[in-house]
């Protein structure tokens, strides 16, 4: 069962979800504004990018097998 529909395989969704998990305790923790909104913007990368490259990969797998 997955939460989210991104196309990721088990192992990305689980990254993904961990990554979630760090920004949610970073927000809530006592460290400065511009480290927040770093490691955000950082998650937020790294979640755009492993879905990109999810969606490129099955693309290439699609043209492979026609």
């Amino acid at each position: 069962m997955s939460f989210f529909k991104l196309g990721l395989n088990r192992v990305q969704e689980v990254l993904v979800m961990g990554l979630m998990i760090v920004l949610v305790f970073a927000l809530w923790s006592n460290i400065e504004v511009i480290y927040k909104i770093s490691l955000g913007v950082i998650v937020f990368a790294l979640i755009l990018l492993t879905s990109i490259s999810s969606q490129i990969l099955k693309q290439a797998e699609e043209r492979n097998r026609h």
